[in-house]
């Protein structure tokens, strides 16, 4: 059982010729075959969405269709396009490529473009701050080395191709159930070429290609976050048929930091502080991406309280400038103590009074008073 043209293209029965048009791009860059090769179905998608787009874009077939259905086009004589190859709808259709290479960037034939290529590159937090050069290594598809390219055997050379003169197109006519069509393509026997071989590379197989073992050195900038990548063009595959080669991207992994937190390009330490410390203040050490700092903690610290060093976080990437080190307090109180530590404890609390734990008032706190 059919479908309904206008379901297959996601539009009303009352839509335009040009929304009619814009549907049927936007549905065949999504399930070209080129694009959708993970879908086995991609093939036959297509072929039901060029046929519903050659219907409702004539307004005679579109007329018909609307008026007595899809036996109203057998009828007429109109032919569905299960009967011809992928090939033949896009050559008769669409005249060799799907509205020309330059508007859905892929084509079937021609120059194509290297793989894209990628590779994972592991640093450390302080590495990741600084910036480093590291040495990638991956397989590639590039120039045969026994050919050196050219894809003939030692001794053997390329020969102007016999069919298309060199010129790597061919023209064609022919009849399809829209009408007669000239087209120029790339000429079958050379691949668009121009030149062929009669003793190929047993390395290659005639293709001029083989896949090698590629080093690069990459530079990764200061500042990279984790999951960032870096791309590098034209470093991954080699392209056939004239094609540019494809493109390297570095995705950079940032291992954690024992002691720092990363949150954009600030880094957070939560610092140990015993209640003591945190009663009389005390100068103690903390780290930061260069080592150690001493910091002072002031007297009456209370927990979870924020001091910030500034410019001690992670550099900006690709700009100037750093971010902040937040240090937070976490006060520690002990779990156990013994019987003198218990005593000297009650002491002390003994001589306390509320004013030893008053504290400043808050802004919010301010604010509320100011408003009552």
């Amino acid at each position: 059982m059919k479908r309904d043209y206008y379901e297959i293209l996601g539009v009303s029965r009352a839509a335009g010729g040009k929304d009619i048009k814009k549907a049927f791009r936007t549905l065949a860059r999504q399930i070209h075959p080129d694009v959708n090769k993970s879908d086995p179905e991609a093939e036959t998608k297509f072929k039901e969405a060029a046929e519903a787009y050659e219907v409702l874009s004539n307004p005679e077939t579109r007329a018909t269709y609307d008026r007595f259905g899809h036996e109203g086009l057998k009828q007429g004589g109109f032919q569905d396009f299960s009967q011809f190859s992928f090939e033949d709808i896009i050559r008769s259709f669409f005249g060799g490529s799907l509205f020309g290479e330059d508007l859905f960037g892929f084509s079937r034939s021609g120059p194509a473009k290297g793989q894209d290529i990628a590779v994972a590159v592991r640093l450390t937090l302080n590495e990741a701050a600084r910036g480093v050069k590291r040495e990638v290594e991956y397989d590639a598809v590039d120039a045969c080395k026994s050919c050196g390219g050219s894809g003939a055997a030692p001794g053997a050379s390329r020969q102007t191709c016999t069919a298309c003169g060199g010129s790597g197109q061919v023209q064609s006519v022919q009849r399809t159930p829209f009408g007669q069509f000239v087209q120029r393509g790339p000429c079958l026997r050379c691949g668009g070429r121009g030149s062929t071989v009669k003793k190929p590379c047993p390395d290659c197989g005639g293709r001029g290609l083989a896949k090698v073992r590629k080093r690069l050195e990459v530079e990764i900038p200061a500042g990279i976050a984790d999951g960032q990548s870096i791309r590098f063009l034209e470093k991954g595959g080699a392209g056939e048929r004239g094609g540019r080669p494809g493109d390297l991207y570095v995705q950079v992994e940032v291992e954690q930091h024992e002691q720092l937190i990363r949150d954009g390009n600030d880094l957070i330490y939560h610092l140990p502080l015993t209640m003591t410390d945190a009663a009389i203040g005390a100068a103690l050490m903390v780290p930061v991406l260069e080592g150690e700092e001493e910091i002072v903690v002031k007297a009456g610290t209370q927990p979870g309280e924020l001091k910030v060093l500034k410019g001690k976080g992670m550099p900006f990437l690709r700009g100037r400038g750093r971010g902040d080190l937040k240090i937070i307090m976490d006060v520690m109180i002990p779990h156990h103590l013994n019987a003198e530590q218990k005593k000297l404890l009650g002491q002390f609390a003994a001589m306390t009074t509320d004013k030893n734990y008053a504290r400043e008032e808050r802004l919010f706190e301010k604010l509320k008073a100011a408003f009552k």
